[in-house]
């Protein structure tokens, strides 16, 4: 049976060395990453800043349009193409792309901890399915630690990008599967196929398409997604964590329908904020919410 906690919990990414969060407010951000300041939109920063705006220094800031076209980086000249960063002893690239991301989410560090955990104290192979996996760094962690790894996202330029950060770490031989696909056929074809996992990792994005231009719509689809992702459940799993970011949902909705999913099966749905904590004021910005189920 699924015990849900009964309130709601606060995950915060504090392990960080080459990034941090330095102010907030006004609905923008001043982060750092690595030697490079950055000014971003943040919808949910609707407080006062620490300092005017006006006042941030900043190697650079995305100004949003009303769509892709119209939003654009205006940047220093002494900002390159990509600057490697790390976590936790893992190098990376990171880059300006045009959808004001810098090729990693800060906050999923939490969650890439938690996987990696998870690996050390599991069975052995460990199988970790990420799904909307982006470019890669859960699954490198992951792999790094022993798991054997099936990557998916929709995008062959993430995956590029996947493969970048692959080489860059030297886990070249690494047992990682780079897949472009649509993530519920494919977890339905897994399902077909009798293939189960010890842990699947979920950030799947409001509104989506597919490689052949499937269409993903979170409200309407997720429910499917995480049935099919219970039935790849290997009898000694570890873990399902799911994120989702800038939707009309709470955690305790999202938690509900992870318990929904995986009605039958033994143990305990976690759930909440995940959020990213300012230096040196300690004031935290929510990201996203969160749920995530463990056999106890």
């Amino acid at each position: 049976m699924i015990a849900l906690a009964a309130r709601p919990s606060l995950r915060i990414a504090d392990r960080w060395r080459d990034y941090a969060l330095l102010d907030s407010g006004d609905q923008k951000k001043l982060e750092r990453f690595g030697d490079f300041r950055f000014i971003r939109p943040e919808p949910q920063a609707l407080w006062r800043p620490q300092s005017a705006i006006a006042d941030w220094a900043a190697d650079g800031e995305f100004e949003a349009g009303s769509d892709e076209i119209a939003s654009r980086w205006k940047a220093s000249s002494r900002v390159p193409g990509q600057w490697r960063l790390g976590y936790d002893g893992l190098p990376f690239w990171a880059r300006c792309t045009p959808f004001r991301h810098l090729g990693f989410f800060p906050e999923q560090a939490i969650h890439w901890d938690a996987i990696v955990n998870a690996i050390t104290a599991g069975p052995h192979p460990f199988r970790l399915l990420n799904l909307f996996g982006y470019t890669g760094l859960a699954s490198l962690l992951a792999a790094r630690a022993g798991a054997e790894i099936t990557h998916v996202d929709a995008s062959p330029k993430a995956i590029a990008f996947a493969r970048e950060n692959q080489a860059l770490a030297g886990l070249d031989a690494a047992p990682i599967r780079w897949i472009v696909d649509d993530a519920l056929k494919f977890v339905e074809r897994e399902g077909r196929r009798g293939k189960t996992y010890h842990a699947i990792l979920l950030d799947p994005p409001k509104h989506g398409r597919g490689p052949k231009g499937e269409t993903w719509k979170l409200e309407e689809m997720l429910p499917d997604l995480l049935r099919a992702c219970a039935a790849l459940l290997a009898e000694d799993a570890a873990a399902i964590i799911v994120t989702v970011y800038a939707v009309r949902l709470s955690c305790l909705a999202l938690a509900n329908a992870l318990a929904d999913a995986l009605a039958g099966r033994a143990g305990a749905i976690d759930h909440g904020e995940m959020a990213l904590q300012e230096a040196p004021s300690g004031r935290l910005l929510p990201t996203a919410i969160y749920a995530d189920w463990r056999p106890r």
